[in-house]
């Protein structure tokens, strides 16, 4: 499994146009073949900063995703909403288990 995180700054005087590209980037990502996850958030801390939790089958759903055509459409127009560098990682997962709270 691929699982990524993402962090966003957002451009406060872009935020909402950056909030509705990002609310449509998920709606279509969530459909793709090989998607497990794929959700984001505003930080309770700063509401100008979004953050991404991905998850994926494998490393081709990964590959998939970046070749579509909502994902190209927000990479090409992600510069012009951002307020800084985003910070992207990424974790190669063998196994996960869901605990009890």
């Amino acid at each position: 499994m691929i699982v990524l995180h993402a962090v966003f700054p957002l451009d406060p005087a872009t935020r909402d146009e950056a909030l509705g590209l990002i609310e449509d980037l998920v709606e279509h990502s969530r459909k793709e073949d090989g998607m497990i996850d794929y959700r984001a958030a505003t930080d309770v801390s700063d509401p100008n900063v979004v953050r991404f939790f991905e998850q994926y089958e494998d490393a081709a759903a990964f590959k998939s995703h970046s070749q579509t055509d909502h994902f190209q459409e927000f990479e090409e127009r992600l510069p012009n909403l951002l307020a800084g560098e985003p910070e992207v990682l990424q974790f190669e997962v063998e196994s996960a288990t869901e605990l009890e709270l």
